[in-house]
């Protein structure tokens, strides 16, 4: 973080206000330093779920890729929109959307290199879409804008505002039990050192208690109801396993972990018509 002290780490109550604030500056300040950490493993144009490397090429959560071409698709928390660029190149119509004005920088640098890609970019806060009603076909967002908001909820709505009627949204967080957990790769990081029933936010702040950093926690359950209070049906609940390929840690993931405890939940819901 480009900043004169090391921030503090505690556990207190974060607005929805504060947390949007926090993330922007948060992902303005790392998206150099977070680019170009995971950029090799995120790839250019690769639509990878999680740390584990589950890819939608093979795992067809928004549907089979054939009949992606056409279809008007937002992703939420884009990032560099390389999850956006991968649905591009299968024909898709996507809109890459995220808080982050650095963060679609880099988008803009990578899509330098590709003459051909059609992503639109937005910076826009997920909880505000700038779109009209029923505006897309399918939505997806792999760890965006949900872990970082204290109203999960109205951004579900917006999504399912923008979404036409039977359209599918597909969305990936920590695994609720990660919040259990010591945020260590390690051995460490297996033993059980904080109640997982504390929903009390994650923030580090800077001397004058000012966030810098928020991250919310919601159990499967409350993240199930969530998507049931947002007018969606849950599909599927995907927990991907930990692939002998990946010999990657990333923060507190890794396979030490990852063979033990899952790291990702993946929602899969469809709006009602």
């Amino acid at each position: 973080m480009n900043q004169d002290h090391e921030p503090e780490a505690t556990r207190r109550d974060a607005s929805d206000t504060e947390s949007s604030r926090a993330s922007r500056g948060w992902w303005d300040s790392n998206a150099d330093e977070y680019q170009s950490e995971h950029g090799a493993f995120l790839g250019d144009d690769r639509f990878v779920w999680g740390p584990e490397g589950l890819d939608e090429a093979d795992a067809a959560l928004l549907g089979p890729a054939a009949d992606l071409k056409g279809r008007r698709i937002l992703e939420i928390g884009a990032g560099a929109a390389q999850c956006s660029r991968w649905l591009a190149a299968q024909g898709a119509l996507p809109v890459a959307l995220d808080l982050s004005h650095r963060q679609l920088q880099h988008a803009l640098r990578i899509a330098e290199g590709s003459p051909d890609d059609a992503t639109q970019l937005v910076e826009a806060d997920a909880g505000a879409l700038p779109f009209r009603d029923a505006s897309f076909d399918l939505a997806c967002s792999a760890y965006g804008a949900l872990p970082f908001v204290a109203d999960p909820v109205r951004v579900l709505r917006e999504v399912r505002r923008v979404l036409r009627p039977g359209g599918r949204f597909v969305f990936s967080v920590s695994h609720p039990i990660r919040w259990a957990f010591p945020d260590e790769p390690g051995p460490e990081g297996l033993s059980v050192g904080a109640s997982y029933f504390d929903r009390t936010p994650y923030v580090e702040q800077d001397e004058s208690g000012r966030a810098v950093y928020v991250e919310h926690h919601r159990t499967l359950g409350d993240r199930v109801r969530d998507v049931v209070a947002a007018g969606f049906r849950l599909e599927d609940l995907v927990e991907p396993d930990w692939p002998e390929w990946n010999t990657q840690e990333w923060g507190g993931w890794s396979p030490l972990r990852g063979h033990l405890i899952p790291g990702t939940a993946i929602f899969v819901c469809s709006a009602e018509g």
